[in-house]
């Protein structure tokens, strides 16, 4: 059987990335556009497309990040694999973010072989989750979460990682750096490469949807109090974040 071809996204975060996944090789390209992915990741996959003579047609499936990560990111990358898997009758893999963290943080940690992961939430909050390597990809030992920061360290203690990747690691040190691992990777994201070689694997085990079916994983209900919460915090002696 042939390696799948397979165009994946990811804009959780201030980076846009696109990754084709053919002939066992992915090639991916990152740019930091702040707010304006939907000003570029069309036009990055298009290129990419171009570059390695593919096309369209050629897909087997379209894979996104599909988060935790900001919301609107979220939304972007899930539209943009919906709307082409739509137009050329293909299915869709979600990838979670942090399951892709995970992977890239297996590159640089290979001894490691749990890896817990966090990223910054924003309001002293992280996403976090934990996973372990295994064939070739990585499995799910805590399910992706919102915790508060100085949480953490209690929190994956039970699952004894051997490395911790992720930004959180560098936004809210010193408090994490009671977490007992033997190697801390605050320089390890996700990105659309590691999405595109975990769909490829989620394709072959069945785990495509129909387009429709593909949904955001949000983790957090909301981003931000209404303005009745608001008003109600002085009362209550709050602080409105």
């Amino acid at each position: 059987m042939r390696p799948p071809c397979l165009l994946a996204f990811d804009t959780a975060t201030e980076i846009c990335s696109v990754a084709l996944a053919r002939a066992g090789g992915v090639i991916e390209r990152s740019e930091h556009v702040g707010q304006r992915h939907s000003q570029f990741v069309l036009p990055m996959a298009q290129q990419l497309l171009a570059e390695s003579g593919a096309t369209l047609a050629d897909l087997d499936a379209l894979a996104f990040g599909a988060g935790p990560g900001s919301f609107t990111g979220l939304r972007i990358a899930c539209g943009v694999a919906q709307g082409l898997a739509y137009g050329i009758d293909r299915p869709v893999v979600p990838v979670g973010n942090l399951a892709a963290l995970a992977l890239n943080a297996a590159a640089l940690a290979p001894q490691a072989r749990r890896i817990a992961v966090a990223i910054d939430a924003r309001m002293q909050e992280v996403y976090w989750a934990v996973y372990e390597r295994r064939d070739g990809e990585v499995i799910e030992l805590a399910a992706p979460s919102l915790a508060a920061a100085a949480e953490l360290p209690d929190l994956i203690a039970g699952f004894e990682p051997q490395a911790l990747a992720g930004d959180a690691l560098a936004v809210f040190w010193p408090a994490l750096e009671s977490v007992a691992v033997a190697q801390r990777l605050p320089q390890a994201r996700a990105g659309a490469g590691a999405i595109a070689r975990l769909a490829c694997v989620g394709l072959a085990r069945g785990r495509a949807l129909p387009a429709a079916q593909a949904m955001p994983l949000y983790v957090r209900d909301r981003v931000a109090l209404t303005i009745d919460q608001r008003r109600a915090l002085p009362a209550a002696g709050g602080v409105a974040p």
